[in-house]
């Protein structure tokens, strides 16, 4: 706590020893006993449901055939006529190079 631009001021002593015993004294934060501890079961057993849902994959899905980066030139002209098409231009692009007869 000896940042300079800190607006909060250090607890004194007795103030430390006062919320250290309102935190034994707190109802609401029982120490759990032996007794609970032997009773308790893992949270996928209790909430099965709710356990594979948070497991549940995040973010797009895996593709069969996941397209691949890389840096081509193309003319400015092409790039802004592709660009007017509007979103997914590059799926256009795309599009016309496996649709053209090459070799």
């Amino acid at each position: 706590m000896n940042n300079p631009k800190s607006r909060v001021r250090p607890l004194t002593d007795a103030e430390e020893v006062e919320i250290q015993r309102q935190i034994v004294d707190d109802p609401d934060d029982a120490e759990t006993t032996d007794e609970q501890l032997a009773q308790a079961r893992p949270f996928a057993e209790v909430f099965p449901e709710l356990f594979e849902s948070i497991r549940r994959a995040r973010g797009r899905p895996a593709v069969e055939k996941p397209k691949q980066v890389v840096s081509i030139r193309l003319d400015q002209d092409v790039i802004s006529k592709f660009k007017a098409t509007g979103k997914g231009w590059q799926a256009r692009i795309n599009e016309v190079l496996k649709n053209a007869k090459v070799g």
